[in-house]
């Protein structure tokens, strides 16, 4: 797809790989509409010249909310790359059941429900694109981010199965699947983390050569040790 002249909604496009994945498109010629719950990042990429729309996803009330403030704006491309991450392991403390919530809905059930109020929107476009940015994690999960892991797993099966009822239509429906990346959510993390810009470097060179993957940095050798041994796989990611 050439993304010159596209309409795209990027969901958690203030910061990481979304504000990249923005700054990149726009580059292109894209014209990107953003979402994000931060005020003061949203004004800076204001400030770059991004249209923005605070938005909140972690509930049914923000995905209808955010709906609402599109009106009738068309839309070619839709990148679902708002997530949440939270710490779930009953080893060290009970978890709080809230947060747990709060990150299956904004990872999972908030793009399946954009994307149901926007595919009509989607099917009036002579072409478009779905993008759901999972992780590595929905390959084989680490042990201490169990509900994050799980959440990234259900939207890469959806993502699967909604590809496959779309077959027929001129709608690429893509995975993004990216490695750890340096982003305020790995912060914490101590390990080698790849540079957003080149993680959506990656993501968009997939949109435009039409491949319904984009296994990004290091999740390509995940896959490649999976699809030998899914076992093996899940050994090796139980360790971090």
């Amino acid at each position: 797809m050439n993304v010159n002249g596209k309409n795209v909604l990027l969901t958690g496009g203030s910061a990481g790989i979304g504000r990249e994945i923005a700054r990149q498109l726009k580059a292109k010629g894209a014209k990107v509409l953003l979402t994000g719950r931060d005020p003061v990042r949203l004004a800076a990429m204001e400030a770059e010249g991004f249209e923005t729309l605070a938005a909140d996803l972690s509930s049914a009330e923000g995905v209808d909310a955010l709906v609402a403030g599109l009106e009738e704006r068309e839309i070619d491309i839709l990148i679902n790359n708002a997530g949440l991450g939270v710490a779930h392991d009953v080893r060290n403390a009970m978890p709080d059941p809230d947060a747990a919530d709060g990150c299956l809905y904004a990872n999972l059930s908030a793009p399946v429900r954009l994307i149901s109020a926007l595919l009509p929107r989607l099917r009036a476009r002579p072409e478009a694109a779905i993008i759901n940015v999972t992780s590595g994690l929905a390959i084989a999960p680490n042990t201490a981010s169990s509900v994050y892991c799980a959440s990234k797993a259900g939207l890469r099966s959806y993502t699967m199965a909604l590809r496959a009822q779309l077959a027929a239509e001129p709608i690429q429906v893509i995975e993004a699947l990216p490695p750890v990346v340096d982003t305020q959510m790995t912060a914490d993390r101590k390990t080698s983390k790849m540079p957003p810009e080149e993680c959506a470097r990656q993501i968009i060179a997939t949109l435009e050569n039409n491949r319904p993957e984009a296994n990004v940095g290091m999740v390509k050798l995940l896959r490649a040790v999976y699809s030998l041994s899914p076992a093996l796989a899940r050994s090796v990611m139980r360790r971090f």
